[in-house]
């Protein structure tokens, strides 16, 4: 499939490509959907296997984004930005050629934190745009927006356990933690802090030193967090995961995690997990704290404004769960219908937003 075809398949507006070789810059910008603001979404660092691998991603990941900002009600369109490469070689240089590609755009994508940037990154691309969000405090941003994501998926947690318990009490329940970076270990902390028992994988030996010595909890290696007996599974690392090779290992009755496109397949393993009777928080639902963070941050709100509307997730993911049963659909597919569903209002794809 040729670029313009998966361009086409995905329905998207803008694909950028920008390299300068001198700082080692190789990136991919996506721009999904503009009908309901400007497109905004993080930036990732990360060493694909191949050119096609990035552009798949960045595909996916900008499309999700015009979702979850749908969803969330926010008045953003969606994109994402990927730069291939190896992350212990970043640099200063990298980020602000970056940050010159972003500026040229206008204001039409707007980017922040993602997997293996920082606010340090960040504050580097707003050297050469003032199209980022998330930088440091100091520099007008808001920070780290993990505490903020994670809230949300917490708090979806508990729209799950309502639904499948009758109670949204987090008490004496057992989440399993697939990721204890960032978001994995606000989540940690705040279920810790309600009284769950946690269980934890990552391949980072530091993040579950770090977890275990501030909320206890077990540790399991591998394949063997989905086989944990627990009441959540929560994916908080890498996408992909929930495929027809790990589904018959999940003994979780819920899903609810912050890594994004937890689903290999939308329609096969949406379909798969539903059969299996698991509640499944669409992953752009639970994990929009972070959009809602950085959208707080362009409207110059504060931190307690984001963690108060993050805390909505809650309900939204309750409408989803709820729409999905009603339609007899997966949450996936009831997910994907709210959001058609504004952007249609709007009128989709027919408004497309340029800066003024």
């Amino acid at each position: 499939m040729s670029v313009f075809e998966q361009l086409a398949s995905y329905d998207h507006e803008q694909v950028v490509f920008c390299r300068n070789d001198d700082v080692g810059l190789r990136a991919i910008i996506g721009i999904h959907n503009t009908t309901l603001g400007p497109a905004l979404g993080g930036t990732r660092l990360y060493n694909y296997a191949s050119e096609a691998d990035a552009v798949r991603d960045v595909l996916r990941l900008s499309r999700g984004m015009t979702y979850k900002a749908a969803v969330a009600g926010l008045d953003l369109g969606g994109g994402k930005a990927v730069i291939i490469g190896d992350p212990s070689t970043k640099s200063e240089a990298m980020f602000r050629a970056f940050g010159r590609h972003v500026a040229s755009l206008g204001g039409r994508y707007i980017t922040a934190e993602d997997m293996n940037t920082s606010v340090e990154d960040m504050d580097n691309i707003r050297r050469e745009t003032r199209w980022v969000t998330g930088s440091a405090a100091a520099h007008g941003g808001s920070g780290d927006p993990s505490p903020v994501t994670a809230w949300g998926c917490f708090h979806g947690i508990r729209a799950c356990l309502e639904v499948t318990y009758g109670s949204p009490d987090v008490a004496g329940r057992t989440v399993a933690i697939q990721g204890v970076g960032n978001v994995g270990y606000y989540l940690a902390k705040y279920l810790h802090e309600a009284g769950a028992r946690l269980i934890y994988s990552d391949i980072n030996h530091k993040n579950l030193a770090r977890v275990t010595a501030e909320f206890g909890g077990d540790v399991v290696e591998g394949d063997e967090i989905y086989r944990a007996n627990c009441d959540v599974f929560a994916p908080c690392a890498i996408g992909g995961i929930i495929n027809s090779r790990t589904l018959p290992m999940l003994r979780a009755p819920i899903i609810a995690g912050g890594a994004n496109n937890q689903l290999d397949d939308e329609t096969r393993d949406g379909e798969a997990v539903a059969a299996k009777g698991i509640t499944y928080a669409p992953d752009y639902v639970i994990n929009a704290g972070g959009l809602i963070n950085v959208y707080s941050e362009l409207k110059g709100y504060p931190r307690e404004k984001a963690m108060q509307d993050a805390a909505a997730i809650f309900n939204t993911v309750k409408r989803v769960i709820n729409k999905a049963k009603s339609d007899g659909s997966t949450t996936q597919r009831a997910a994907n219908r709210v959001a058609e569903e504004r952007i249609e209002s709007v009128g989709r794809l027919a408004r497309v937003w340029l800066p003024a």
